[in-house]
């Protein structure tokens, strides 16, 4: 399943860039993180719980980047399952970002996502509705988390 999509941030192109490596600061503007592991310089193991349709998933995944362009390219892979053996989840997402304007950047994210499992059966409708709905929460809180360091 192919997720996708774009949005603005009020910041400068380093400083948002350099915040989205930081796995300890990017991944708390996620809904329903509850860990944050460093591996490595590239790698970090997460807990996510997010509620899908009737069902609340717990995810524990490792990312790891794979491609690093400073300061408009990421590339990240990730593996994962839900801790209450739901499903299994493989992702490979590209994060592009582009000033538009002094101040202005437009964030654009493509990711292919494979479940497998009962978290599969929404669909792709479900999955794809619920991506959204983490994508608002998401900018939301990465735009209040930057007013701090801008």
């Amino acid at each position: 399943m192919i997720i996708e999509g774009s949005f603005a941030v009020d910041a400068p192109i380093d400083k948002l860039f350099d915040f989205m490596l930081k796995p300890e600061s990017i991944m708390t503007c996620i809904p329903g993180t509850e860990s944050v592991k460093i591996i490595d310089d590239n790698s970090y193991e997460c807990i996510v719980k997010q509620k899908v349709g009737i069902i609340t998933a717990r995810l524990k995944f490792v990312n790891r980047m794979t491609k690093i362009e400073k300061p408009t390219h990421i590339e990240i892979e990730g593996e994962g399952e839900d801790m209450t053996k739901l499903g299994h989840f493989k992702n490979k997402t590209t994060v592009d970002l582009k000033e538009v304007s002094p101040g202005t950047v437009e964030v654009k994210y493509v990711s292919d996502v494979s479940i497998v499992g009962k978290l599969a059966m929404f669909g792709d409708r479900i999955m794809r509705a619920k991506a959204k709905d983490t994508e608002k929460e998401f900018t939301k809180n990465l735009k209040e988390k930057l007013k701090a360091i801008v």
